[in-house]
Order: C-alpha cells, then structure tokens, then sequence
C-alpha cells in the first residue's frame, strides 16, 4: 500500500551529477547597503570584479545572464555567450534606488528568464548583503526552482562587523539560514565572503564544481514493487505462512 501511495504521488528522488552544457545566472544585489566600505572600496565594486572574473573562469561558449535586484528584478543581460558583452554588463552594474531586498522574486524572475524551455544544466549564482524583508518568501521559490531543475549557489557578503553607507542609518544583517536553505534544497552550496578575496574564491570554486540537479521518477519503479509484493503474499496465502482466522 504505500508502494501504491508513493507511485500514485509521482515520487521523485533528487540527486547532483556531473555536467557539461552550463548555463548561468548572476543575481546581484544592488540596493543600498551593498556601497558598505567593509570590502574595499565597497561590497557592490568587489562583487562586480569577482564577477569578472567568474564570466573569465567560465570560458568561452558559456551562456551567461545577469540580473540585478532590490524590491524589484532587473534583468540587465539575457544568456549570453558574448564575454565582452557581459563583461560591459557587469562594469554598467550600479545601485538603484528602489527600497527593499525581494530576493524570493529574484530567484523565481531569474530562473523564469534565463531557464524557461531552455535545455542546458541551469545554475544560479545569487549574492547578497541583506535579508529578504519584501515580495515572495525564498523559501515558497523552492518549488518552482526544483521543477525547472535550477541548482542555486548563493553567497553571503559581508562581514561580521558590518561597514559603513551613505544614505541609511539601520544595520545590514545577513541572514544565512536562509541562503543556506535555498542552496541546499536545490542542490547547491553556500558561501560566506568575509572580504574581496574570498569572494573571487567563492565564484571560482562554483565554475569548477561543474554540478548540475537531476531528476528520477520513482513512479514506474514503486509501481512495479507493489505489483511484484501483492504477488508475493498472493503466492504465500497458499502456503503455510497463509492467514489463518
């Protein structure tokens, strides 16, 4: 019976592999705390020249795209294999001026732009500075994420005693059980960058790992063990170990 249940439900077991045909997506948080002078000159200039350096780190022929959010997503280049293309992307990159950190929008945004009816292994690559305090929960975008087979890496900025930014009285703080939730229930890792090198670190360890997210359908295969169960106990119902009343 719970063979039966399972099949019935469309069980699916979740695994990584190894993949060849990447495509990526670069998150960035762009909102006002990411000019905090804790990473020099700030965490908004040392996230784009680690970024740099991972469109480098990924060679050519692979497909990049580039999003940056606050409250709201913005999508700045589509996949692309063009390097020089998404390089002048990423230097272009400044902070906007809308409020908020809506990064469960970021998440679902991105992977409906980059990954949508697009075959390729989808990694996105999501860093942030803050909490996710507007727009959907992270958390709700599990989901979507894992039906569209999108592995996400996200990476934490910042450091522990916080930097200072122009514009904003309050404290930024980084809320890493969610990052690491997102990572692990879709397959990836998370990172936490205290300072500009440990971000480049970050990026070239994703473009190494070379992990996608794989699906197997349980469906058939519990299914076929019910079947083969309830003929076990049909052939044993005419044998000495049969129910007795």
């Amino acid at each position: 019976m719970s063979c039966l249940i399972l099949s019935a439900a469309g069980a699916t077991y979740w695994f990584n592999a190894r993949g060849s045909d990447f495509n990526y997506g670069v998150a960035i948080d762009v909102s006002a705390s990411m000019t905090a002078d804790d990473y020099n000159p700030n965490r908004l200039e040392a996230a784009k020249q680690a970024a740099l350096e991972f469109v480098n780190a990924a060679g050519i022929g692979t497909k990049i795209g580039i999003i940056t959010f606050t409250g709201t997503t913005f999508l700045k280049q589509r996949l692309s294999e063009d390097t020089a293309s998404t390089r002048k992307t990423i230097e272009d990159i400044k902070i906007e001026s809308v409020g908020g950190t809506a990064i469960g929008d970021a998440l679902v945004t991105g992977s409906n732009l980059f990954f949508s009816g697009n075959e390729g292994d989808n990694v996105l690559v999501l860093l942030t500075d803050g909490q996710s305090n507007v727009g959907l929960d992270p958390k709700e975008a599990i989901p979507f994420l894992l039906d569209n087979e999108v592995l996400v890496y996200t990476i934490g900025i910042g450091t522990l005693e916080g930097g200072n930014f122009v514009g904003d009285v309050g404290v930024s703080r980084l809320d890493e059980e969610t990052l690491k939730f997102i990572s692990t229930e879709t397959g990836g890792m998370y990172f936490h960058a205290d300072d500009a090198s440990q971000l480049k670190e970050a990026f070239n360890d994703i473009v190494q790992l070379k992990l996608k997210r794989v699906s197997k359908d349980l469906t058939l295969i519990f299914l076929v063990t019910s079947v083969v169960l309830l003929l076990v106990e049909w052939g044993l119902m005419n044998t000495k170990y049969r129910s007795l009343p």
